[in-house]
């Protein structure tokens, strides 16, 4: 295939295949879909103009756009980032830099919190929300609960509150601050029905060796949160019973691997301890119940 100029003129169907081609030089498998995304966003054309009308000429600084937006995802800019946005559990959520970027894998959380929340208007809070897809998700299946979402970036918590606009969700309160300290003040203490968190777990020492479009796109402060990947997985295990009802539930997505040692930071006033698998049989998920302080003799 002949590589035009920067000065030669563009049609779309010329657009469509350099697309393909570049990605695909890049390594990227599912290219030619991702290529004709990024056209139709670039152009404002539909997927029916693309293929009706290849010859149709496209303008020199919408097809220079197109193009820069395909050159950054060859260099491994995820591509959530490039369309600004990603689904999750049915939802369209705008995401960007500086917004960790929802997985499929995190929706098992998501539904080990809907097989648990029980019947009438359950107080939830999901600490570290990022773009607020945990708790949008529950709070679109679960209209008459209050959900709290808390995040320490709050760059995060405008992008959060942004999608919870977009979706006409009310039920949802957005609490600035570091995890459990945003409920201080709150008069939460003790109330709660479920704690839900998709915090960093991933290990420093495997930071470097993770995808580019992670490694060097996603905020590391939302993946990484030491050594051993179980630092807040351990703050959030022990500041929970503070704020959780007698009976109420901690629900914590995990890493590969994590299971043993996660279920290990649990102590004898917490039941029930439990793993959910994603669909890919990896244990996600560590649930627990919390049964309250000991009885005063």
């Amino acid at each position: 295939m002949t590589v035009r100029s920067r000065s030669a003129s563009w049609t779309i169907g010329g657009l469509a295949a350099e697309g393909v081609r570049r990605l695909s030089g890049a390594g990227k498998s599912p290219g030619g879909l991702e290529a004709r995304i990024l056209l139709r966003r670039a152009l404002g054309v539909t997927e029916l103009e693309i293929l009706a009308y290849p010859e149709r000429p496209v303008p020199r600084a919408a097809a220079g756009g197109y193009l820069g937006l395909i050159d950054r995802r060859a260099n491994r800019e995820p591509f959530a980032y490039l369309i600004g946005e990603k689904e999750f559990w049915s939802l369209p959520l705008t995401v960007g830099p500086g917004v960790l970027i929802p997985r499929p894998e995190t929706e098992t959380l998501v539904q080990a919190a809907l097989d648990l929340a029980g019947d009438g208007a359950p107080l939830i809070a999901d600490i570290g929300t990022g773009s607020g897809a945990v708790a949008l998700a529950l709070a679109t299946e679960l209209r008459e609960a209050r959900i709290l979402a808390t995040d320490a970036s709050r760059a995060a918590l405008r992008t959060a509150r942004g999608n919870a606009a977009r979706h006409g969700l009310r039920n949802v309160e957005f609490l600035p601050g570091d995890l459990l300290a945003a409920l201080r003040g709150r008069r939460l203490a003790g109330r709660l029905d479920a704690l839900v968190s998709n915090p960093p777990y991933v290990r420093e020492a495997d930071w470097a060796g993770l995808q580019p479009e992670i490694r060097d796109h996603e905020p590391k402060a939302a993946l990484v949160p030491g050594p051993t990947g179980l630092e807040i997985i351990r703050r959030l295990i022990s500041d929970a019973p503070a704020w959780l009802r007698p009976g109420g539930w901690l629900l914590l997505e995990i890493g590969r691997g994590q299971a043993r040692a996660v279920r290990a930071l649990f102590g004898p006033a917490w039941t029930e301890v439990g793993t959910r698998r994603d669909l890919a049989g990896v244990i996600r998920v560590v649930t627990a119940r919390w049964s309250g302080p000991p009885a005063s003799s």
